[in-house]
């Protein structure tokens, strides 16, 4: 890859893991993978409750498992230290780590930066979170991985407000992000806003290269060191790592401009915070706060990604969108997207701006100063309010760049009912149905009706005809299509045999086509809408020629 000025290439950078210690890396690396310090290690040690709580930032009930542990035979007890050590921020003395961490020893977690000396004793705390990361097999279209993950400790591991430099490790929206991501092979990535680099590690195993940028140094610090702890599960040689991965610091699109990729992944800073007369960066939450007004930073990277995707490249996002009163959720956003772009929004959620302060009060521990939190709260309040936001939304976005013509998908609309995860395959078939019928006469096809679809017939006791008819989804998004008696009866004729136009001509001579206005093809016309919709949201399939 060429070199770019934006190029980060340091491994060591203050209060940040050092990655310039291959030899050291690759001891904890066999340390953590020979003491079972995996997901199904951990989760086997604390047992289902303990995990649980654990998930929920709830760290009680580990420490109590722990605690039990560090009683039983060597292996447990090793393995509960560093749980105790890293997941729970509990200190623990140099003795104890040099037998869990023999390659490493407690002098080598120093000079990476992973734990400091508690004064006064012969403790060392965690400077950094280290945990188990990985996925199963075929998750997202290659084979499964066991890693480490390094960012800062959070919000329940200590007693004190985040920095403002804060790097979030395995959070919410990093595993939606991870979960809606279509997987298919791409020559080159983006992982814009990396953060400690949770998007880059998956893309790694399905994409040639990924370019990673952040506008924070400890950010990219992180990934570095993520990435060369992890450097063999993530096929990456660490005495080459430009052939795989390049680090780029800077804002936004600024440190890739002029550049073109087939995929752009991006958990960005999109939470909106009220802004401040003389208010610098030094006094924002890097990892959420983008520094624009309102929902700003969301807009322009929707408006600005098309123009880095190469033909036919596509790009997914998660972002917030202010709602104003008496506006629809979608008022806003179908604005932001380029004529000529396809793109695709789902909302998940809609909260108050009420419940979005305090959402995100208690995200950095402002709550813990009671003044700076009335203070905070009644800004984010006065800060809607001077744009009559009435709502929050939070949702996905999917962006693309087409090939030719012009766009085949532009959708706005709202799921806040649970889906199947990871729906990131399902979203890429539901984009390829939508290719499928601009590019093909529906009268023409022969249908099928989807594998993990039924349907429902409800009625009153006694009477002839079902009141309602629903066609539910078992998977992937999960709809449920309420359906007209003419258009049940079309769906179960979609065997196969006879092609949609076929039914439909059938259905309008059995059922009689002729509006009353002489036009004998509405009828057709109508049922073929309905059944274009049915097709796109996966409940009818072509069948395979």
């Amino acid at each position: 890859m060429p070199s770019s000025p934006h190029e980060f290439t340091s491994g060591n950078t203050p209060d940040a893991p050092r990655s310039d210690r291959p030899a050291l890396l690759a001891a904890l690396a066999e340390d953590l993978r020979r003491l079972g310090y995996t997901l199904d290690g951990v989760a086997q040690l604390l047992g289902p409750a303990a995990s649980a709580a654990l998930n929920r930032d709830q760290i009680i009930p580990a420490l109590l498992a722990t605690q039990r542990a560090a009683k039983e035979e060597d292996g447990a007890r090793r393995l509960a230290a560093v749980v105790r050590l890293w997941l729970l921020a509990e200190p623990q003395d140099w003795v104890t780590l040099d037998g869990a961490l023999p390659g490493t020893g407690a002098a080598g977690l120093l000079e990476l930066g992973l734990v400091q000396p508690v004064p006064g004793t012969d403790l060392l705390s965690a400077k950094a979170d280290l945990r188990p990361y990985g996925w199963d097999a075929n998750q997202d279209g290659s084979g499964g991985a066991e890693l480490w993950v390094a960012s800062d400790l959070a919000a329940h591991q200590h007693e004190d407000v985040l920095r403002h430099d804060h790097v979030l490790g395995i959070g919410q929206a990093s595993t939606t992000l991870v979960q809606t991501t279509i997987r298919r092979h791409a020559r080159r990535a983006l992982d814009l806003g990396t953060g400690c680099g949770i998007q880059t590690f998956h893309l790694l195993h399905h994409c040639e290269h990924v370019t990673a940028t952040d506008i924070s140094e400890r950010a990219l610090a992180f990934t570095r060191f993520n990435i060369l702890l992890n450097a063999a599960a993530l096929s990456v040689d660490p005495e080459r790592l430009d052939d795989r991965v390049s680090l780029r610091l800077g804002s936004l699109l600024e440190p890739v401009a002029g550049e073109a990729f087939d995929l752009v992944v991006s958990n960005p800073p999109f939470v909106i915070t009220p802004r401040r007369p003389g208010e610098d960066a030094a006094g924002q939450f890097t990892y959420r706060d983008g520094g624009l007004p309102g929902d700003e930073i969301v807009s322009s990277l929707v408006g600005e990604l098309p123009g880095v995707l190469a033909p036919g490249g596509t790009a997914q996002m998660l972002g917030n969108w202010e709602v104003a009163a008496g506006a629809e959720w979608h008022d806003r956003p179908r604005g932001w997207v380029p004529s000529g772009v396809d793109a695709w929004f789902i909302q998940r959620e809609l909260v108050s701006p009420e419940q979005y302060a305090e959402t995100w009060l208690q995200d950095a521990s402002e709550s813990r100063d009671r003044r700076h939190y009335q203070e905070a709260y009644a800004a984010y309040l006065e800060d809607f309010g001077s744009r009559n936001v009435e709502g929050i939304g939070f949702g996905m976005v999917w962006l693309r760049r087409p090939l030719s013509g012009g766009p085949a998908l532009r959708r706005f609309e709202e799921i806040t009912y649970p889906i199947e995860q990871p729906v990131g395959p399902h979203l890429g078939a539901a984009v390829e149905r939508a290719d499928w019928l601009a590019a093909h006469r529906l009268e023409d096809a022969h249908l099928l009706v989807a594998d993990d679809v039924t349907e429902e017939r409800h009625q009153r006791p006694g009477a002839e005809h079902p009141g309602v008819i629903l066609l539910r989804q078992g998977a992937g998004l999960r709809r449920t299509n309420l359906l007209s008696t003419v258009l049940a009866g079309f769906v179960s004729a979609c065997d196969g045999d006879l092609s949609a136009g076929q039914i439909a001509i059938a259905l309008e001579a059995l059922l009689g086509g002729d509006d009353g206005a002489g036009d004998a093809g509405s009828f057709r016309r109508a049922l073929l809408a309905d059944v274009e919709n049915l097709v796109r949201d996966g409940f009818l399939v072509p069948a395979a020629d």
